[in-house]
């Protein structure tokens, strides 16, 4: 899939890849849009973290049986890859590579790609999925499962027992020199980031389809009063067809995760 620029796009983009190894954030609606990823880390762990989601206009990221290719258009395609290729880590949960077996690299748009992070704590996949075996990128597979150290070409880290410790995957990422973090997907693993306070920022892809049923976007505690949610201004951009929704978060949680681990 092409995505043609414009030369303004083209010097923008280009700009962006720059300020990814320290150069200054160009001014712009690109810029202002993908600033906040150069941003200086306010939480402790060091890290930038911007969770991401393509949802349907009833909430869905997926039909039922986890068929989700592709809710956004071509634009949220192209923007996903621009995440990508600005951030030192792409994350996804085993969900995601269970149905999508995706590769996560940057086919999409000019850049390096990420070091590929999967998480699968009870260590279920299978190494011949792609994103172990292609050697596109350097991947990680964290767990919280006893195993070998190694899963197809994957480094494996054991953080956690029995669950991912989120706030000690993000140290450990930034330790190695990691610290901006594209949570890419699925459902789950973006709102257990947004249930742990682990995420900086969201961005949300409002696409123009009805589902009616299928998986839905958050899965977080069930709410019994409005206040127990979590309210926040965001910015609207267009992509395409699609409406993307830019959401400063600052660690926050919904009231009714406040307290839990």
């Amino acid at each position: 899939m092409h995505h043609p620029l414009t030369t303004t796009e083209e010097d923008a983009w280009a700009a962006l890849l720059r300020a990814r190894e320290g150069g200054p954030v160009p001014e712009g609606a690109m810029g202002s849009l993908f600033a906040p990823l150069f941003a200086t880390p306010r939480a402790d762990d060091g890290c930038i973290v911007i969770g991401r989601l393509a949802q349907t206009l009833d909430g869905r990221i997926a039909c039922a049986n986890g068929a989700s290719q592709w809710i956004g258009g071509p634009g949220d395609i192209l923007h996903t890859h621009r995440l990508r290729a600005l951030c030192d880590v792409v994350m996804v949960g085993a969900g995601t590579v269970h149905h999508d077996d995706p590769r996560l690299t940057t086919r999409e748009a000019t850049g390096p790609n990420p070091v590929r992070v999967v998480l699968d704590p009870a260590r279920r996949l299978a190494p011949t999925h792609r994103v172990f075996a292609d050697g596109a990128a350097p991947t990680l597979l964290i767990t919280a499962t006893p195993g070998a150290a190694t899963h197809g070409q994957a480094e494996v880290l054991r953080i956690g027992d029995g669950a991912i410790d989120l706030p000690a995957l993000l140290r450990a990422l930034a330790a190695r020199g990691l610290r901006r973090i594209f949570v890419e997907g699925g459902g789950r693993t973006v709102s257990a980031f947004l249930a742990a306070g682990c995420l900086d920022r969201l961005h949300v892809t409002l696409a123009p389809v009805i589902l009616g049923s299928g998986i839905p976007a958050f899965t977080l505690p069930e709410a019994t009063h409005m206040d127990q949610g979590l309210r926040f201004r965001w910015a609207v951009h267009p992509i395409g067809d699609d409406l993307l929704l830019d959401i400063p978060l600052g660690r926050r949680r919904p009231g009714r995760c406040e307290g839990t681990a």
